[in-house]
């Protein structure tokens, strides 16, 4: 680098070492986010926070002072189409100058889910993403049990076909915060209290929720599957894009010490290069402890798709994303029956395969295996497991977000210290996430993008189990960005 006179770069949110030392140009908005260490936002003189919904008409202003600067030497001021990107800015600053520049400086746009998200002057605390949760079933005790922890969110307004579970769900919130009981979706979007909305609806509905939170200009944090198809999928991550919103769904269980541990074991060539794993969720189904299982038994439900998201996230975060897949399937029991609560003893139709297995092929060559079953009485079996070239990984239970690690280097079985993920993590360490990566301007880990990924393989594994082939799975995605250990 020290030959060199100037660099133009083309990448960001990367990592830069103190030693370089040369110039350095660039395009579109990475050029105040191409890197996130080492103070690098001081010699810019600003940070990237967000993108504004939609797209806009800006004109270039340059400076009359600074148009003689080699770089702008012989423009003159310019319109552009483009979308908007809302900077933290040095006002001692110098160079171009958008026309829109003291508007992005304060982060204020009326009605946008992200006005008022920072203080307007560097120093100020962050203030909390407001957080509408629609569906106040039985997960949603779990979410409230973090929420009332975290800074980075707070619940204002809850909204359920069961006005008293909705109104539990308020009563529930954090101590001295007054939380808003709607009578619909449709009123709890239109709050302008209401940032972003938490979807603990059943897999149905997951879609239509989001993609009504979406038009109303509100982020989305969802529970698995991202929807119950491809094509509902496909719509929810277009709404996101055009509006400039952002998109999470449950998969946050892999952000805490299990398997950011694991991973971090993989990433550091603990186990050399992975050639296999196994992947194992087995039980008799939850109609024995669910006092309402139907759902779990209809078109969006089944064992895969209802706890196959978290393991093949897992592997997603493990092993990179799958490119081909192969399976069988079948559905032994015609009904079932509900063991416990007010409805015990009423049987329902099945009408989804409840025992899967697959193999998955990953985009780096390994290939896991993954059964997943409603119809297995008990079992022995591991939870994950990852095989590499010069040791074993044993990786707790995906739907826990900690749990030991342990490694076989040939002379038996070893413990390995956390040594990544969030602590005490819990159902919405992922909400947290987005919460703060909106505030930071990097993507947020549990993204729409990996559960369309997951979504889109598992969907692939049922339909290569019903034309008994492999069949190309035709969506990817970027691994999420490892979880540091706290002070990292």
């Amino acid at each position: 680098m020290d030959g060199t006179g100037i660099s133009v770069q083309c990448w960001t949110m990367g990592t830069i070492t103190r030693e370089r030392s040369t110039g350095l140009a660039g395009w579109h908005g990475g050029i105040i986010d191409c890197f996130h260490d080492h103070g690098y936002h001081l010699l810019t003189g600003g940070k990237f926070v967000t993108h504004p919904p939609g797209f806009h008409d800006h004109t270039v202003h340059l400076l009359p002072e600074r148009v003689d600067h080699p770089v702008i030497a012989g423009l003159d001021d310019f319109a552009v189409h483009t979308e908007q990107y809302w900077v933290l800015t040095d006002p001692h600053g110098t160079g171009l100058r958008l026309d829109h520049r003291a508007q992005a400086r304060r982060l204020r746009r009326a009605g946008s889910p992200h006005a008022d998200r920072k203080g307007t002057a560097v120093g100020e605390p962050l203030k909390p993403l407001n957080i509408g949760i629609v569906g106040a079933g039985k997960i949603s005790g779990a979410y409230l049990s973090t929420l009332r922890s975290l800074t980075s969110v707070r619940l204002t307004a809850v909204t359920d076909l069961d006005r008293m579970r909705a109104r539990a769900v308020a009563e529930q919130a954090q101590a001295g915060e007054e939380v808003a009981v709607l009578p619909s979706v449709a009123a709890l979007v239109a709050r302008d209290d209401v940032d972003a909305v938490l979807n603990l609806t059943i897999p149905a509905a997951h879609a239509n929720v989001a993609l009504a939170a979406l038009r109303a200009g509100k982020h989305v944090y969802g529970e698995k599957p991202l929807a119950a198809n491809r094509e509902e999928a496909d719509a929810v991550l277009a709404a996101a894009r055009e509006a400039g919103l952002r998109v999470g769904c449950a998969l946050d269980t892999v952000l805490g010490s299990g398997t950011q541990t694991a991973r971090k074991a993989v990433d550091d060539g603990l186990i050399g290069t992975p050639v296999a794993a196994t992947a194992f969720m087995t039980g008799a189904g939850h109609e024995k402890w669910h006092p309402d299982p139907e759902f779990y038994y209809r078109p969006g439900g089944g064992p895969l798709l209802d706890m196959g998201p978290y393991y093949l996230s897992a592997l997603v975060h493990l092993l990179g994303p799958v490119v081909r897949v192969t399976g069988a399937s079948s559905r032994p029991r015609a009904r079932r029956t509900i063991g416990s609560g007010p409805r015990a003893g009423h049987t329902f139709p099945v009408k989804v395969d409840t025992h899967i297995t697959g193999v998955l092929e990953h985009a780096g060559g390994a290939l896991s295996t993954l059964v997943m079953s409603f119809d297995v009485r008990a079992a022995r079996l591991p939870r994950i497991e990852v095989h590499g070239t010069a040791a074993s990984l044993s990786v707790p239970d995906p739907n826990n977000f900690d749990g030991a690690v342990e490694i076989h280097r040939g002379d038996g079985w070893e413990t390995l210290p956390p040594s990544a993920g969030y602590p005490g993590a819990g159902r919405g360490t992922g909400l947290a996430d987005l919460a703060e990566a909106l505030s930071d301007g990097r993507p947020h880990r549990a993204s729409a993008e990996l559960a369309a990924h997951v979504l889109d393989t598992m969907l692939t594994l049922m339909d290569a189990a019903d034309q008994g082939r492999a069949l190309p799975v035709t969506s990817t995605c970027e691994r999420p960005a490892p979880v540091a250990p706290a002070g990292h």
